[in-house]
């Protein structure tokens, strides 16, 4: 089954925490800390695979997850890396955030491998933090959190040529033949629903590749039929050929449709009226001349009158016995050599680590009030600030200085303050208690020791 279109949830690797703990062996009671480092967290990379021509397998699974770092261990033991998850997709896969539609990541040309999420850096063990006047640290790093980010995926697929036309106009019967492609052929509407790719080989190493677009009529551009499904894969192409029913078997007007649907592709995007275009009159082996009206004009000739003054040059073809192919994609052969090799690249529009950090503050600052006191006080949460307090000894000295870097390095004390915060009013935290002082350029000093131990 093809799928061009997918909805996942993506998750990188938390980093893993740092140790916490001290040399303890026979003879050696009093070792330093040796605490180890967490590992990485694993990232979540987006990979293209040749060997791929459909999204199907995404849509199945939602959730995709790298691993999380392990967190460190005794004697300086480093916590393992968190595998990465590396999820493969077509070429011309385009990687949106799913809310805003902004473009990650474009797989397709140069790009073919893109790291979307990167895992959290692991925290550091308290091995780090010993120093000639705090040789005991009694506190830890944790990890760096996980980002989560809803994604969609987007095919659009990567060909040279596009093979455009009304339903039943021959384009899977021409693609059969100049192609290795296999695609369904009957004579109703709608036979093609998925597209086709097919190699065009000259069998002197060169070639092209070439596309049947299915699901063009009227109205294609505003999402009627197949329209907005697969007016998106001739975006990519270079070159348009477009096919039309010559002998009119359902009562068409050749000339007629070929501005239908010139009009449904400016309409979905004016550039792709841009490209060199061939206009293939197939089925002129069934072509017939009614010898009793005096009014009957020959189909290819009103297309050549019609459209080769405009540069379109016209070719008259039969896809079922061959007639007039070679010419046809020899001709396109050129448009190719000379054409500018442009290919549509979707620029990166939306950057995951910094977007989901301005969503997902790292802490918040409210003033609040108990409720049987009356007393206001102002409340400090986020999950870094918990993780923080899980791994860090307030009851040391040195382990309440630590606290104390971690508040003024991340803006907490100058958050206070913008709040309203003065000297002696009451901040909470998980269950502890500090009073706030306007001071908080000497707190972290790991020369001075002297001061509250709950200060903030």
């Amino acid at each position: 089954m093809f799928a061009d279109f997918a909805r996942i949830h993506i998750r990188s690797g938390k980093g893993g925490d740092g140790h916490v703990s001290f040399r303890r062996e026979k003879f050696v009671p009093n070792g330093g800390p040796d605490g180890g480092d967490g590992g990485r967290g694993g990232s979540v990379i987006f990979e293209v695979d040749k060997a791929m021509n459909t999204l199907f397998y995404y849509r199945h699974r939602y959730q995709f997850r790298a691993q999380d770092g392990e967190q460190g261990g005794k004697r300086r033991c480093h916590g393992a890396n968190g595998a990465d998850i590396v999820l493969k997709v077509p070429e011309g896969t385009i990687v949106r955030e799913e809310h805003t539609g902004k473009v990650i990541a474009d797989l397709s040309g140069d790009t073919q491998r893109v790291t979307v999420l990167r895992g959290g850096r692991g925290g550091r063990g308290n091995m780090n933090f010993a120093t000639s006047t705090n040789q005991a640290p009694q506190y830890g790093e944790p990890g760096k959190p996980a980002l989560e980010l809803d994604v969609t995926l987007e095919l659009k697929m990567v060909a040279d040529v596009a093979l455009v036309g009304f339903p039943n106009a021959g384009k899977s019967t021409f693609l059969s033949r100049v192609t290795n492609a296999d695609p369904k052929i009957a004579s109703y509407p709608f036979t093609t629903i998925d597209p086709n790719l097919g190699v065009v080989d000259f069998g002197d190493g060169g070639g092209f590749v070439i596309a049947d677009m299915p699901g063009l009529i009227e109205g294609a551009s505003e999402g009627v039929g197949l329209g907005h499904k697969f007016l998106k894969h001739i975006e990519r192409t270079r070159v348009l050929i477009h096919l039309v029913d010559a002998a009119s078997f359902d009562g068409r007007d050749p000339v007629d449709d070929v501005v239908k649907i010139n009009e449904e592709l400016e309409k979905f995007n004016p550039d792709i009226m841009k490209k060199p275009m061939v206009i293939a009159a197939n089925k002129v082996d069934c072509i017939f001349k009614d010898p009793d009206d005096p009014d009957w004009q020959d189909p290819v000739q009103r297309l050549k009158d019609a459209y080769e003054p405009k540069g379109w040059k016209v070719y008259p073809i039969s896809a079922a016995t061959g007639q007039g192919v070679k010419e046809l994609l020899n001709d396109v052969r050129n448009l190719l050599a000379t054409s500018a090799p442009k290919q549509v690249y979707y620029e990166q529009e939306y950057f995951p680590e910094d977007e989901l950090m301005k969503q997902n503050l790292p802490y918040t600052v409210t003033k609040d009030e108990d409720s049987h006191t009356h007393e206001q006080f102002y409340r400090v949460e986020g999950p870094l600030i918990e993780k923080m307090l899980d791994y860090t000894n307030l009851d040391t000295e040195r382990g309440f200085v630590y606290f104390g870097q971690f508040l003024k390095r991340h803006g907490i004390n100058e958050a206070l303050k913008e709040a309203g915060a003065k000297d002696g009013d009451t901040v909470k935290m998980y269950g502890q208690q500090f009073e706030y002082y306007d001071e908080t350029a000497d707190i972290g000093n790991e020369d001075d020791t002297e001061g509250d131990e709950h200060t903030c």
